[in-house]
């Protein structure tokens, strides 16, 4: 039997990713529905649905369930629940589209899903400016002052947001097709359901296993807070984003090659899994970071790795605000968590302060066990890693594994357009006492 945590919500795998003859049949029907086209984060967030990641949910979300999410930190039942989960349409799709019906939800040409539309909404724009502050504003300097001018300027999922279209529809769907994230080999075999993470955890016998969130390539900070990871459970998933960034991000490929080199070189590979999830980052900072508990939880993960700026973007959030934000959700506490069951967040973070490596402790250490002066420091971040890279300008020693920089390296020397890396005070150690 599984010593595994259960999935979220009570409700096991919540999988509505249909397979074989039942697949079949609906595609058909599918092709005779009224056609409405998704955004690529609607596309992950459906394969999602159909995989169970986002379990418990069945389908995108209603207007009471986004308000209570964006107020509450739960669906409208009262279950966790911490970013809203869309799927957007024009007016005149929504004028065509009655409560009850059956739409085909498709984008650049392939079938994803069929949705029964159980509501109809408009979500105005100073409804998605509510939505912004709410879910995406921080603590840091840049969420300070008109941060809907800030944000629009510089922060990528508010532009999502408010690039929604003017209405949204809710309703459960059945997933027809996963894209080619099972098949491409770019992807070098790490996308994995929930069910298939669970059942390698299983098979290992592993009971604790903790969860690095990456979408960065993996820097020497990374691995060691893999190694903290291990040494403290059972073993550590390795899991990336392999849905879309932001310009200037490093592609899913490259990222993929570089954690397997560096795992076949410096990790015992039994207490590694290596996977990967097709969303695209909502760069929410202290809500995605709860989100990437929520969703690791149905993987089968119960220890989210949380470090300095998780999911952070410019210098929207502070440091550890991130980690913070765990003490204030709902059912934080284990009274509170026994009383509502399954409703209750159970991956707990893994909290790790700010780690780098230090000339004078000759090693990888953090603010907790370095007594030494950041000038004895190499500040280590993707943002600053990517940003030196693309500059052409010389890399820190010890702030990666040459094995690893020499395939990063070989990646930027083949693009013919860059994009400016801005650095924030997070990724240049500005605000490092």
């Amino acid at each position: 039997m599984s010593q595994l945590v259960p999935p979220h919500g009570g409700k096991g795998l919540v999988i509505r990713l249909l397979e074989g003859a039942e697949r079949e049949a609906e595609l058909k029907k599918a092709a005779s529905l009224k056609k409405v086209e998704i955004t690529a984060q609607e596309k992950g967030d459906a394969i999602m649905i159909g995989i169970g990641g986002f379990s418990p949910l069945e389908g995108f979300m209603t207007k009471a369930d986004w308000k209570s999410v964006c107020e509450n930190f739960t669906l409208a039942d009262g279950t966790f629940w911490p970013v809203p989960v869309m799927l957007s349409c024009s007016k005149e799709d929504a004028a065509e589209i009655k409560a009850g019906q059956e739409v085909t939800l498709e984008r650049n040409g392939e079938i994803y899903a069929t949705m029964q539309v159980t509501d109809i909404f408009e979500l105005t724009e100073d409804e998605k400016k509510w939505e912004s502050e709410m879910v995406y504003k921080g603590a840091g300097e840049d969420s300070q002052g008109d941060f809907m001018k800030i944000a629009l300027e510089d922060h990528p999922g508010v532009q999502m947001v408010m690039a929604r279209k003017e209405f949204c529809l809710a309703g459960p769907i059945k997933v027809l097709s996963e894209g080619d994230y099972p098949t491409n080999p770019k992807y070098m075999g790490t996308y994995l359901r929930p069910a298939e993470t669970r059942k390698i955890f299983d098979e290992r016998g592993w009971k604790n296993v903790a969860a690095l969130q990456l979408r960065n390539p993996m820097h020497r900070s990374h691995e060691h807070l893999c190694k903290i990871a291990i040494d403290v459970c059972d073993g550590v998933i390795i899991h990336s984003l392999i849905g879309n960034l932001k310009p200037g991000d490093i592609p899913a490929e490259v990222r993929l090659k570089c954690i397997d080199t560096l795992v076949k070189g410096y990790f015992v590979e039994e207490k590694v899994v290596q996977g990967g999830y097709p969303l695209d980052m909502r760069y929410a900072g202290p809500r995605e970071a709860l989100l990437h508990a929520t969703f690791r939880q149905n993987y089968g993960v119960n220890k989210m790795i949380i470090g300095r700026d998780h999911a952070g973007v410019g210098d929207f959030y502070t440091l550890f605000e991130a980690q913070e934000i765990f003490d204030r959700i709902p059912y934080s506490t284990p009274e509170e968590k026994q009383k509502v069951g399954g409703k209750a967040l159970l991956c707990e973070p893994l909290k790790i302060d700010w780690t780098f490596y230090c000339f004078k402790c000759d090693g990888m250490a953090s603010m907790r066990t370095c007594p030494h002066t950041k000038e004895d420091r190499v500040i280590l971040s993707g943002t600053k890693l990517r940003k030196a890279l693309s500059e052409g300008a010389e890399v820190p020693d010890h702030f990666g594994r040459e094995e690893v920089l020499t395939i990063l390296r070989a990646y930027y020397e083949g693009l013919t357009e860059k994009v400016e890396i801005k650095m924030q005070k997070a990724a240049s150690g500005a605000d490092m006492k």
